[in-house]
């Protein structure tokens, strides 16, 4: 059997500086805010290229505290809109709803399945504030539009990062700089997490770096926000039992952040890992029943997920099942068709619903063998 995603065999590889990390911990007694935290938030900022890191319980809490941030400092306000992609996953729009501001699900370009530049365009009004780039299944979004859109009308460009740890853009773009009013030349080719405003990163296990439980983190470069989720994070709370604002309790644990920081020096070896695997699945696959994924070949794609698309996906599966090769749907269900947001079920978004009956995620990770890529690739071309 050829599993979809084989997590012990991941993290198996660093076993020994995982257990050391652990026996620190264990003998430290630091398991709050203590310096793996601070640690692992100066290496993620140092490796996204940006002047701050904020550590959180989750990847959810870390777009929630973006949002209730700039509600915090007063450039967003309860019931303001924000454009986000409908075929995300629904976290990222929890994350609206959390922080009291209002949605608009607009759709993806069909190619690339990400947040799509003309519906944005088609979608903009005097209330619309801030604008989520999901960099869905590890593949940046258009950021070099996208910035432009928000140097324009003077809004937030925000990146859900979630899938995308790692990946970089491949030309020459114009950086936000932390007012989005004036855009500041950029030579470097940037990292997800250094593109927008600020970003949410989730370490859940199986993404591209994954704790050994949840996690999550802020990437910006805006000082103002970087104190004000400081706050957020930890009850509104600088001192202890001295509370400035109304806060929440979303810490990255001391434990998850050593273990991270031990993974995050395999990130890149990893990712180019993944890139390798995508670009044979893409050479050698050559079936016409499949839609393969749109990639230019650059480093802005990390593939978190290699997602294809199928006509009859209920058969399909039967077929992998049958064959041992290992699947996983992200998502069958989009967010505006499930029962917590039936607010929204009106909504016709033809294109996301189609993508969400069509498509399908083959194995893909950094420990998967030549042989089983090989078998996958048989398996797929004998379909």
């Amino acid at each position: 059997m050829i599993n979809f995603l084989d997590l012990h065999k991941i993290n198996n590889r660093f076993r020994k500086e995982l257990e050391a990390s652990f026996a620190q911990s264990l003998d430290t007694s630091y398991y709050i805010l203590g310096p793996n935290v601070k640690t692992f938030e100066t290496e993620f900022a140092h490796y996204c290229g940006t002047d701050y890191c904020i550590g959180t319980a989750n990847g959810l809490d870390a777009l929630t505290l973006i949002l209730k941030g700039y509600i915090e400092l007063g450039r967003l306000k309860k019931g303001d809109k924000i454009i986000v992609p409908a075929n995300t996953y629904i976290a990222t729009i929890l994350s609206v709803l959390h922080a009291d501001l209002e949605p608009i699900l607009i759709e993806p370009n069909p190619d690339t399945y990400n947040i799509s530049v003309e519906e944005v365009k088609a979608n903009l009004d005097i209330d619309v504030k801030a604008i989520v780039a999901v960099h869905l299944y590890g593949q940046l979004a258009e950021t070099e539009q996208l910035k432009t859109i928000a140097n324009q009308h003077n809004l937030l460009l925000i990146e859900d990062a979630a899938q995308a740890h790692g990946a970089v853009t491949n030309s020459k773009i114009q950086g936000l700089n932390s007012k989005s009013q004036v855009s500041i030349a950029n030579s470097q080719r940037l990292k997800a997490g250094n593109i927008g405003h600020a970003a949410a990163f989730s370490f859940y296990p199986s993404k591209n770096l994954g704790a050994l439980g949840d996690g999550g983190a802020v990437t910006t470069n805006d000082k103002e926000l970087y104190e004000a989720i400081l706050l957020l994070r930890n009850y509104g709370s600088k001192v202890k039992y001295e509370n400035e604002v109304v806060g929440y309790n979303s810490r990255l644990d001391d434990l998850q952040a050593g273990f991270l920081s031990i993974k995050l020096k395999f990130l890149d070896s990893d990712n180019s890992r993944r890139r390798d695997i995508a670009k044979r699945y893409l050479k050698e696959i050559k079936n016409s029943k499949l839609v393969l994924p749109f990639y230019d070949g650059s480093e802005n794609h990390v593939f978190h997920t290699f997602v294809i698309e199928v006509e009859d996906r209920e058969d399909f599966v039967n077929y992998l099942n049958k064959n041992k090769v290992g699947w996983l749907i992200h998502y069958p269900t989009p967010p505006h068709k499930q029962m917590a947001l039936k607010r929204f079920s009106h909504l016709k978004l033809p294109i996301t619903e189609q993508i969400h009956k069509r498509i399908i995620s083959l194995p893909i990770s950094p420990v998967l063998s030549d042989k089983e890529v090989n078998t996958v690739i048989e398996v797929i071309n004998a379909y």
